[in-house]
């Protein structure tokens, strides 16, 4: 038995402007409030498995410590529950995971909001796969 690695490495982070760019031009999205998760898919050649990102509006938290508050909540969710994103061909995708709304989450009501939001995401790719 294999053993689940609950990790969150420098590698997986989305970091590229060009690629966040990109998401929001030309991603597609699935939501369960209080979130959204917007993904595109990675090219083959890029040698990259997933790339993960997540953002808070200003809009609804004015203040800095709050937003890194919300946004360090859905990192840790992410990152326990991304083996849920597993899939059978392991094509890469480039995603990013959005709070809108304008209350501080509990962590527990986030967790279950993440992951109802992931197997969302895991239909919407096996229904509709997006050609690369």
């Amino acid at each position: 038995m294999t053993q689940k690695k609950f990790t969150y490495p420098t590698s997986d982070k989305l970091k590229s402007k060009k690629r966040i760019g990109q998401l929001f031009a030309e991603g597609k999205a699935v939501k369960s409030f209080p979130l959204r998760l917007i993904y595109i898919p990675i090219n083959e050649e890029e040698n990259v498995h997933r790339n993960f990102g997540v953002s808070v509006s200003k809009r609804n938290f004015r203040k800095a410590v709050h937003r890194n508050r919300v946004k360090r909540l859905m990192r840790e969710c992410y990152r326990l529950n991304q083996h849920l994103l597993e899939t059978p061909t392991n094509k890469g995708y480039a995603l990013m995971m959005i709070y809108q709304n304008n209350e501080l989450p509990e962590f527990n009501a986030l967790m279950k909001a993440t992951q109802k939001l992931l197997q969302k995401f895991q239909i919407a790719v096996s229904e509709n796969p997006i050609p690369s």
